[in-house]
C-alpha cells in the first residue's frame, strides 16, 4: 500500500513543505522541501502547496493527509482543499527532524529561526520522546532586525555577503585581549569575553555585519552545550534557517573543540521541522 503525507510548517517569515512516500514496510521517501516567503499565514499555505505539489507532479488524490506545525498553522482552521488537515506539536516535530535528518537517537536539537527552541530528543525504539528545553530570542529576526537598524540591510543574502570580508577584531573583546599572562589553563584564549566589547571607531559594515552574527551563533551555541552537559551527551543537532549561513556555521566547528560537543548540521537542515511534522504520521 502506498502513502503520501505533506507536511508544512508555518514560520515568521517563510512557509516550508515538504512530503513523504510510504509504501508497504519501507522507510517513508523524501520528497524535496520547498519554501515559500510568508505574507500572511493563508496566503503562504496555499502558495507553497500549489508550487509543491505542481512541482512534483501531484494530485490531489494522491495525498493522504497534510500535517500543519508552527506559530501560523494555527490560522489553518479547516481542510487544505477537502483533504484530512492536522496540527502537529512544534517541539515534537523539531525534535523527531532532527534527530531523522542526523540519524542519531539522542541528541539536543537546535532550531534556529526567527527565534531559537532547544529540544531534548530520544528515540525509544518505538517513537521519539521531546522535551521542551527552553530558547533564546536570538535568531533570524535578531539578525535583520539589527542589521536593517544599523547598517541599513535586511536581505539574508547581502548580510552574508557583507560579513565574509569582516574582522572580529574590530568588533569583540577576546580572552587574550584582557589576559597577557594565560591566567585562564586550559581556555582557548581566542574565545570572546565581550561581544561587541573592542568596538573600533574604524569598524567597517562588514565587520558589524560579522559581529552580528557572531554574537547570535555564540549565544545559540553556548546555551546548546549548557543543555547537552545537563543530559550527559555530545550531540547537538542543528536545524531551521540559520543553519545556512556561512558566518554562522564556522563558529559552531570552532567551539565544537573547545567544549567537547559534536555539532551536527545534516544536510535540509533548514527543513528539520517541517520534516518532523510529516514523519510524525509514521510514529508508532
Amino acid at each position: 500500500m502506498k502513502q503520501t503525507v505533506i507536511g508544512i510548517d508555518v514560520g515568521g517569515t517563510t512557509t516550508k513543505i515538504v512530503g513523504f512516500r510510504k509504501t508497504d514496510d519501507r522507510e517513508p521517501e523524501l520528497i524535496a522541501p520547498q519554501f515559500v516567503r510568508a505574507t500572511d499565514p493563508l496566503t503562504s499555505v496555499y502558495g507553497a502547496f500549489g508550487k509543491f505539489t505542481a512541482q512534483n507532479g501531484l494530485e490531489l488524490s494522491d495525498i493522504d493527509r497534510i500535517l500543519t506545525t508552527g506559530a501560523g498553522s494555527t490560522f489553518v482552521t479547516k481542510p487544505i482543499y477537502n483533504l484530512d488537515c492536522r496540527h502537529v506539536p512544534e517541539f515534537n516535530c523539531i525534535g523527531l527532524g532532527g534527530l531523522w535528518l542526523s540519524g542519531l537517537t539522542d541528541a539536543i536539537v537546535v532550531s534556529m529561526g526567527t527565534g531559537t527552541a532547544l529540544i531534548h530528543a530520544r528515540h525509544n525504539g518505538k517513537r521519539t520522546e521531546t522535551e521542551y528545553l527552553g530558547g533564546t530570542g536570538m535568531g533570524g529576526g535578531t539578525l535583520v532586525g539589527l542589521c536593517r537598524k544599523l547598517l541599513g540591510v535586511d536581505n539574508v543574502e547581502h548580510i552574508e555577503q557583507l560579513a565574509a570580508d569582516g574582522d572580529l577584531a574590530n568588533i569583540d573583546l577576546r580572552i587574550k585581549d584582557i589576559s597577557r599572562h594565560h591566567l585562564y589553563d586550559g581556555i582557548n584564549e581566542n574565545l570572546t569575553a565581550s561581544n561587541f566589547g573592542n568596538v573600533s571607531d574604524l569598524a567597517t559594515p562588514s565587520d558589524m555585519a560579522l559581529g552580528i552574527t557572531n554574537m547570535i551563533a555564540e549565544t545559540v551555541a553556548m546555551l546548546s552545550i549548557f543543555a547537552a552537559r545537563s543530559y550527559g551527551i555530545r550531540d547537538i543537532v542543528l536545524t531551521g534557517n540559520l543553519t545556512a549561513i556561512e558566518p554562522i556555521r564556522r563558529v559552531f566547528d570552532g567551539l565544537s573543540e573547545s567544549f567537547g560537543v559534536k555539532f551536527h548540521i545534516p544536510e535540509n537542515a533548514q527543513f528539520g521541522t517541517v520534516i518532523g511534522a510529516a514523519l510524525s504520521e509514521f510514529e508508532g
